[in-house]
């Protein structure tokens, strides 16, 4: 018992050290600009089972331990914003038995998500899905809705999952609702100013319109394709590609991710006022 007691006493003080470690990095990044939205392409997840001879679903099962990671660093080093591509339109062409392991890992985690001790909800991170959610199975449907309700007075940060969800799949249905929106305006009588549909009225209807535009979208597995996602909001972001697999992203890969930004901000943000 007592060697019990001192090895579990030395894991928490280790915990302690490498949490002021990582406290102190944070501090000395935060001097520098801290990007306010990070948005990731979490690519590498199959790659990751098959180099480590698993079962079909654990690279993913591994992909839902860093997000979980990236999100407490995230919180800690004061971004406010962090969107992922979780599950695109294009995948559901995948293999019936590979999408629907997916599905039932993802409606796992989600329900992991909605309790009260959860990593989101003790760290007041406040969830939100983006996509065509009526693609989606009912249960899977009800958790997503559940969770966003569950998180809602959360308020440290906001994760934004994308889910059943593509780009051109968003523009389309904002362009749709503006358009109906417009419509509804023009039959009342006394309407004064009868125009066109504009952009802020666009952007308005988007889904990703709960949140600023990502300072940086970073895709892992060392691809360097956007895959429709964010094609509208990245215009002006930072493109970053990292050959780590999505369940490998750690700590220092955010750092270097952050330093990245930082040492081409000056470079972009001079670029975005010529625009």
């Amino acid at each position: 018992m007592q060697k019990g007691g001192v090895g579990e006493k030395m894991l928490k003080f280790l915990f302690r050290v490498v949490r002021f470690l990582r406290k102190c990095i944070f501090s000395v990044l935060s001097v520098g600009p801290v990007p306010a939205h990070i948005a990731f392409i979490m690519d590498g997840n199959r790659r990751y089972a098959r180099q480590h001879n698993l079962k079909e679903g654990a690279g993913h099962d591994a992909g839902f331990l860093a997000l979980m990671s990236i999100v407490i660093y995230a919180c800690e080093l004061g971004i406010k914003y962090v969107t992922v591509y979780a599950f695109s339109i294009d995948n559901f062409r995948r293999r019936p038995e590979e999408v629907e392991c997916i599905m039932n890992l993802m409606l796992e985690k989600i329900e992991l998500m909605c309790r009260k001790d959860s990593i989101v909800n003790r760290h007041g991170v406040r969830i939100h899905f983006s996509g065509n959610l009526e693609l989606l199975r009912e249960p899977m449907r009800d958790a997503a809705k559940k969770l966003m309700a569950v998180t809602a007075n959360n308020s440290n940060a906001l994760l934004t999952l994308c889910v059943a969800y593509t780009s051109t799949n968003e523009i389309i249905q904002a362009i749709q609702k503006s358009c109906e929106e417009k419509w509804v305006e023009n039959q009342e009588p006394r309407r004064v100013g009868r125009g066109p549909i504009n952009l802020l009225e666009i952007e308005k209807q988007m889904d990703m319109a709960i949140a600023p535009d990502p300072d940086i979208v970073v895709r892992t597995s060392g691809e360097n394709r956007l895959s429709n996602f964010l094609l509208w909001q990245s215009a002006r972001s930072y493109l970053f590609s990292t050959l780590a697999l999505w369940p490998d992203i750690s700590f220092w890969h955010l750092v270097w991710i952050v330093l990245n930004f930082q040492r081409n901000q000056s470079r972009v943000e001079k670029k975005n006022k010529q625009v």
